[in-house]
């Protein structure tokens, strides 16, 4: 494909094939519930992407290999090391080696963080299906449908 004359970008991105103009009108609902869900954890003094490291730790049963924990949110491994440094600072996970991998690290949730997650993810539930509560429940359904269908 040919690259774009300087004159042609504007009408570029703002004329965009209906393709297009789905996924950018996804990433800015995406954006914007994701934003309400950051407010949140900011007005409680937590960062939003910590959070989700947590989270998703939980899902897990509060322990797993780094490298994982980075699949799972999609982070490079480089990435991960760096969300975690301030959780294992602040307490909120700790590191140990791996029972069969000695090569291995491990992280795992503390009684802190677990504590944490369960006095605020309830009301920041309840803040984020705000935003998601404007479709009825067929739209959700339909949303998930369309959503796991782009997701495979």
């Amino acid at each position: 494909m040919d690259p774009l004359r300087e004159d042609e970008l504007q009408a570029y991105v703002t004329r965009l094939p209906l393709a297009n103009e789905a996924f950018f009108a996804m990433v800015e609902a995406t954006a914007a519930a994701v934003a309400v869900s950051e407010k949140y954890w900011q007005s409680k003094g937590h960062n939003g992407a910590r959070i989700r490291v947590l989270v998703e730790m939980a899902k897990q049963g509060g322990s797993m290999l780094p490298s994982l924990l980075a699949e799972r949110i999609g982070v490079t491994k480089a990435n991960i090391s760096l969300l975690l440094l301030p959780l294992e600072k602040d307490g909120l996970v700790a590191r140990s080696g791996h029972a069969e991998d000695g090569r291995k690290t491990v992280i795992s949730l503390t009684d802190k963080s677990r504590a944490l997650l369960c006095e605020h993810l309830p009301e920041n539930r309840q803040t984020v299906a705000g935003v998601m509560n404007r479709l009825n429940e067929q739209e959700l359904e339909q949303l998930l449908l369309l959503l796991r269908k782009l997701k495979s």
